[in-house]
């Protein structure tokens, strides 16, 4: 055999060890995984997906196409899809992706939703919090129950040093808020949309950081900006 083929043979080997105990495969030859990495049974295993590592992953978890998994613990039931996981652990019922990023030392709280274009990095999210869309979590402890919006940035690195902010349980992070660590959110606060929080944030409070809207009148058009393209009322 050629060493492309050889590869190829033991890489199927493998994996066809793994579907004996259980596993199922979207295809064999489509899936690598290290026989070092652990994987209960009814565990499904998408196409384009790499395992690596001291990887450990519970029993009826979806581990779906093209995700990269090195040294992690995945509980029971995961879900996971087109996403990257490095040296973390992932709780049980918890959904990872489309196109998240899990950094190392994060921990995924059961039942957690960690959505798409989502960063994790260094940081303990509690069971049942949701990361729905385009945020990034850096060096942060998270409680249980919170909703952080999208486009929500937790700002952990001044130029010289990391820091680290805490959110309590049940709080609610709208959109477009930057936390700038350190700080404290306290249990159940809300923080409101496109604010930028630079002190601690008591329980149960609202927290508002943005200018009162106002509308300036004629302004495009005294500007130049109008489109020939738009056609005025009654033309």
């Amino acid at each position: 055999m050629k060493p492309y083929q050889d590869k190829e043979a033991e890489r199927r080997r493998v994996n066809l060890s793994y579907a004996e105990r259980g596993v199922e495969f979207f295809s064999l030859d489509l899936a690598e995984i290290d026989e070092s990495v652990s994987i209960g049974a009814g565990t499904y295993i998408g196409p384009g997906t790499i395992i690596r590592g001291n990887t450990s992953i519970g029993e009826n978890c979806n581990i779906g196409q093209s995700c990269r998994v090195e040294n992690c613990e995945i509980a029971d039931g995961a879900d996971i899809d087109h996403s990257v996981l490095k040296d973390s652990r992932i709780g049980e019922g918890a959904h990872i992706g489309p196109f998240a990023y899990i950094r190392p030392g994060s921990v995924i709280g059961d039942r957690c939703r960690i959505g798409d274009f989502v960063e994790i990095k260094n940081s303990v999210i509690g069971e049942d919090t949701k990361v729905s869309h385009l945020s990034y979590i850096g060096d942060s402890d998270l409680g249980s129950g919170i909703n952080v919006g999208c486009g929500v940035v937790f700002v952990n690195y001044n130029g010289l040093e990391k820091h680290r902010s805490t959110v309590g349980d049940g709080a609610f992070i709208g959109c477009n808020v930057n936390i700038v660590s350190p700080v404290a959110i306290g249990a159940g606060a809300y923080l409101a949309a496109g604010g930028t929080v630079t002190r601690d944030v008591p329980p149960g409070a609202l927290y508002v950081a943005r200018e009162k809207g106002r509308n300036i009148e004629g302004w495009v058009e005294r500007r130049g900006l109008l489109k020939n393209r738009i056609v005025k009322q009654g033309g």
